[in-house]
């Protein structure tokens, strides 16, 4: 019986041990293993990757307006923009694509109304170039709200929304720019006043008794304001400065459209668009304004429906 307990304990002992050494081996093998693949993680981003502090541009200017860059204040809120813009690069391509296709529609227009061509960034941060609507139900390129647009002229219900217009909506936003201008004597505070309101800036003015955009202390959204804008110009102006290589075949394409009158009731918008021998989804592609798959127009309204010229999308089949 002795001889037996005296087995047995021998056995245990050399269990235990070789479950001791499999159990370090396997650390060990673990280990090497994690550096190995530290490794070859570090050497790959260390390669490919690198995130670099951005130069500050020298003599910034917004609509002709200079940016004090001698303020450490400015200076911090310019190079913020800067770097969160750059850095989301998904964004900011997504937005120098769009910008090839709608930029020669914005343009002429602020320049036919008066306003600097730096104002078209001011839509690219509102809206990214996209018909958003925003939880406040501003709504279009220029995020306008539905109160705004109507005291602006714009169609504004269930058939029609004029605000998802394009070049309507450009135009209410340049109206409302002007007469900012011409209320703060500033293009720099006109474009706070798009974020913030007219009042909204006129009180903070008169309570912190300044004149200037860049002397306000203003809240998050309204103080990073014009700064994303500038950021914005800078880096969709030179876009090789911030790493961003593309071919001109890369960037979505302005799709030139002919205007087609209409007066009248249209019942069926699928077949309006067959007659032109696109389809419906094209249809609204280029005319969002139109909300329904008809239009009632009982009054005889005059409108204007954009249909792409041929060539551009393939022909119904």
């Amino acid at each position: 019986m002795k001889i037996l307990k005296n087995a047995l304990l021998i056995v245990g002992l050399f269990t235990v041990c070789a479950v001791s050494i499999h159990a370090v081996q396997q650390e060990e093998g673990a280990a090497g293993s994690g550096e190995v693949s530290e490794k070859k993680i570090n050497k790959s981003v260390s390669v490919t990757y690198e995130i670099k502090a951005l130069p500050m541009p020298v003599n910034l200017e917004f609509a002709g307006e200079k940016i004090p860059l001698e303020d450490p204040d400015v200076y911090e809120r310019m190079d913020r923009e800067l770097l969160v813009n750059t850095y989301w690069q998904s964004n900011a391509l997504l937005l120098i694509k769009r910008a090839n296709k709608y930029f020669p529609v914005i343009e002429p227009i602020l320049k036919e109304e008066g306003i600097p061509d730096d104002f078209k960034y001011l839509a690219v941060i509102e809206s990214g170039l996209t018909q958003a609507v925003s939880p406040a139900k501003a709504v279009g390129f220029w995020q306008i709200l539905e109160g705004t647009g109507k005291e602006y002229g714009l169609e504004i219900n269930s058939n029609v929304d004029e605000r998802y217009n394009v070049e309507k909506s450009t135009r209410v936003a340049a109206d409302y720019l002007k007469k900012a201008k011409e209320r703060f004597g500033s293009w720099t505070l006109a474009a706070a006043s798009y974020n913030a309101g007219q009042y909204g800036v006129d009180k903070q003015l008169e309570r912190q008794k300044v004149e200037d955009y860049y002397d306000l202390l203003l809240g998050e959204e309204t103080g990073r304001y014009v700064f994303r804008i500038m950021a914005l110009k800078e880096i969709m102006n030179n876009p090789q400065n911030y790493g961003f290589n593309y071919d001109e075949t890369d960037l979505y394409q302005f799709i030139p459209v002919e205007k087609v009158k209409v007066d009248t009731v249209v019942k069926d918008f699928p077949d309006f668009a067959e007659k032109f021998g696109i389809n419906y989804k094209i249809l609204k592609i280029h005319n969002p304004w139109l909300r329904d798959d008809h239009l009632k127009n009982a009054s005889g309204k005059t409108y204007y429906i954009d249909i792409p010229e041929q060539g551009y999308y393939p022909k119904l089949k």
